[in-house]
């Protein structure tokens, strides 16, 4: 019997194992975001005319950000109401299922536009799924990362590595799976290329479904879930404020993404001297995306010393700062590719490192176990709201910077979003409250504290039928008492 199924903490490398367990399934909304860019690559080879007709490329990236948004915000009030366990593996099942499906649409009659159709279909339940992970498998991570046996000035840093670390590895995969692909298949079998891209997506989901299967509630959800009698007045009361300024960066940061983009083209374009050859196209893919690993990576080790605020902080300034550099000089920086690449990637870098990485930790860790899965789940929806404005705004307003010359087409955009980037780096300066190590726990004994002060009962918090097992992982522990209340800090 494992130390889990016992009922006893489970230590070192364990412990940090259920972390990756909860979050990684965010490489799955990486792969299955990042992916979709080389398939509208090839379905617009394949077919020009279907794809324009409805303007299918456009509907296949917005059903995703749809489906992805209605993931979250359904998933959140699942997470809180039947448990993170239940959240994530029904999050998996859905992934699962619908990028193996994804990979094998058709239409009636073998018609292209059904085929499509059918696709975008899919592509909006397989969102569901890939937005479920968020206020499921990200929240269940946070609590993990504050359980026994996960050292203090650690706990940040596994949160990351397992959450947004991922979530980019995934978008590098993604990149790079097309283009082993089409090594294999050669450019004349494109729709297997594209078709098994998207069914690929089936492993790491049933993978991390199996490595989830005997996990057990985290213990900060034991001891303070709240399935009845839930007080929302009282709780928008006290936490309106933090969440909505944690939405507000993350709707920023989203918006602003879009535009950042644009230059991953202008340098495969240079370099390339304007290659379509997809082997070529699909190669700087995987370097482009390359490019956000070192950020996440390194963000995750400086977390747990500057804290999510100031970490959040710097790197927004870093990026605006890049931001401003790369759009002014762009005249001298075009003309030296290789310089002006490393000045993108290290732009890219510091988006992860910043507000890549902390995001999460912000929006999981500011709220109540109570209701983190729906505190959460409107947090990262509101920022895919962002992505998706962005997505729609951006294109008239690169037309109308367009009107005033070549370059400003291109840096016009830069100077909103690096004005943007610091709006948001003074949100977060202003209005979030800086985290703490082992934050989550005391800001849930506060919470407790709050509901006895207005009267509410809070015999309703916890899981009733684990209470001998929450009370005997702290016998012997003198300084907690475990007999006022069933939900004790852990």
């Amino acid at each position: 019997m494992t130390d889990i199924e016992q009922g006893k903490p489970k230590l070192g490398l364990g412990r940090i194992s259920l972390i990756f367990a909860c979050g990684t399934a965010l490489f799955s909304d990486g792969y299955a975001n990042g992916i979709i860019g080389s398939v509208n690559t090839i379905l617009g080879r394949l077919y020009p005319v279907e794809l324009a007709e409805r303007n299918y490329s456009r509907t296949l990236s917005s059903l995703a950000f749809a489906g992805t948004i209605v993931g979250m915000l359904t998933f959140g009030f699942l997470s809180d109401r039947f448990g993170r366990k239940f959240g994530m593996m029904t999050a998996t099942g859905i992934v699962a299922l619908f990028s193996l499906l994804s990979g094998l649409s058709g239409g009636a009659n073998g018609s292209i536009t059904g085929m499509l159709a059918c696709l975008s279909a899919f592509r909006f339940l397989l969102g569901i799924g890939v937005g479920a992970e968020y206020p499921c498998g990200s929240v269940a991570a946070s609590e993990q990362s504050e359980e026994p046996g996960v050292a203090k000035n650690t706990q940040h840093r596994w949160f990351a590595l397992a959450t947004n670390s991922m979530i980019d590895f995934g978008f590098v995969v993604s990149a790079f799976v097309p283009l082993v692909l089409l090594w294999i298949f050669k450019e004349n079998h494109l729709r297997a290329v594209w078709r098994v891209s998207l069914s690929l997506g089936v492993i790491p989901a049933l993978a991390v479904f199996l490595w989830r299967l005997r996990m057990e509630e985290p213990t900060a959800y034991k001891q303070g879930a709240l399935k009845r009698k839930v007080p929302y007045w009282l709780i928008v009361k006290r936490y309106w404020r933090g969440l909505a300024a944690v939405s507000f960066t993350w709707f920023l940061y989203d918006f602003i993404v879009y535009p950042f983009g644009i230059y991953s083209s202008v340098i495969v374009d240079r370099v390339t001297n304007g290659s379509t050859a997809l082997t070529v196209v699909f190669g700087w893919n995987v370097v482009i995306n390359l490019f956000y690993m070192p950020g996440t990576l390194a963000g995750a080790f400086v977390v747990d010393y500057l804290g999510p605020k100031y970490t959040m902080i710097t790197g927004l300034l870093f990026q605006a700062l890049f931001g401003f550099v790369m759009s002014g000089c762009y005249g001298t920086l075009s003309k030296h590719i290789g310089g002006f690449a490393v000045m993108y990637g290290i732009f890219l870098s510091f988006g992860e490192l910043g507000p890549g990485n902390c995001l999460g930790l912000l929006a999981s860790k500011t709220g109540p176990t109570a209701v983190r899965g729906q505190y959460y789940g409107l947090a990262a929806a509101i920022g895919k709201v962002g992505a998706f404005v962005g997505t729609w705004a951006f294109p008239p307003i690169i037309d109308a910077f367009a009107k005033h010359g070549a370059d400003q087409k291109n840096t016009g955009p830069f100077w909103i979003g690096s004005g943007l980037a610091i709006l948001s780096a003074a949100t977060t300066y202003f209005f979030i409250t800086p985290l703490t190590h082992d934050g989550m726990l005391e800001e849930d004994r506060k919470f407790r504290e709050y509901l006895v002060e207005h009267g509410y009962d809070i015999s309703n918090l916890g899981l009733h039928d684990t209470e001998s097992t929450v009370t005997s992982e702290h016998e012997g522990d003198d300084e907690k008492d475990v007999t006022d209340v069933k939900v004790h800090p852990a």
